[in-house]
């Protein structure tokens, strides 16, 4: 089993390796999470240090924090609509490259960013990946819809449960005001049929399933490896 200091420099290598795909110029979307955090990091030294050029569009409160503090000027969809590159973390994703995001409950804005840029890349290291699928789907819901969408999501094979804060009573609130719910569908056979059934479901903002990934950073111990979805 892996220590957090290998577990932190598997990360940063994924992480820091995927941000030499950026050149001066681009429009960036910025994810969130633990990995993509270096990126970010290492965004801002190639500014400070190359002079290079680049404006990033944040996926949450967290990386535009983040973004800020190394030094990115940023930018938002209504200025920049289609973006050179999208770069984010994954909390599992499969040999397909099907990707479950949303530990974080930043998913909607990462999937917004991620669909709207030209290339879309995931940082992970080895331990985010599998064969199949089978971590809980985070799926974004109006607090409004939540017994409805509780019981469509259960038709569906789910087993839902509402996501609780960890630092204040009550549930998670997501950057755009809604709630999440963790869905466990045990081990997923097909993501995007899966998908296809959740996003109809009258309630829902927005669920987990990635299915737009154009290639993954994958650390391992070895070093970083790239491993392209196959079209």
């Amino acid at each position: 089993m892996k220590d957090a200091s290998t577990n932190s420099n598997a990360k940063r290598m994924a992480g820091e390796a995927a941000a030499e795909l950026v050149k001066s110029g681009m429009v960036v979307g910025l994810g969130t999470g633990s990995t993509v955090a270096w990126t970010i990091q290492r965004l801002g030294a190639r500014v400070r240090e190359e002079g290079m050029e680049l404006l990033g569009v944040p996926t949450s409160f967290q990386s535009e924090h983040l973004a800020i503090a190394s030094g990115i000027k940023l930018t938002s969809l209504n200025q920049h609509p289609i973006l050179d590159l999208a770069i984010d973390g994954a909390d599992q994703v499969d040999a397909d490259l099907f990707v479950i995001k949303g530990g974080g409950a930043a998913h909607t804005r990462e999937k917004v960013v991620s669909c709207s840029a030209k290339r879309f890349v995931i940082v992970a290291d080895e331990s985010k990946f599998v064969q199949r699928l089978s971590r809980p789907v985070p799926v974004e819901v109006l607090a409004f819809a939540t017994r409805l969408v509780e019981r469509r999501l259960q038709s569906l094979g789910g087993s839902p449960v509402l996501r609780q804060a960890m630092r204040k009573d009550g549930p998670v609130i997501t950057d755009n005001g809604n709630l999440v719910m963790d869905v466990d569908f045990g081990s997923i056979q097909d993501p995007r049929a899966l998908a296809a059934k959740i996003s109809p479901i009258p309630g829902v903002v927005e669920h987990g399933i990635f299915d737009n990934v154009d290639e993954l950073y994958l650390a391992r111990a070895d070093g970083v490896e790239k491993i392209r979805r196959s079209r």
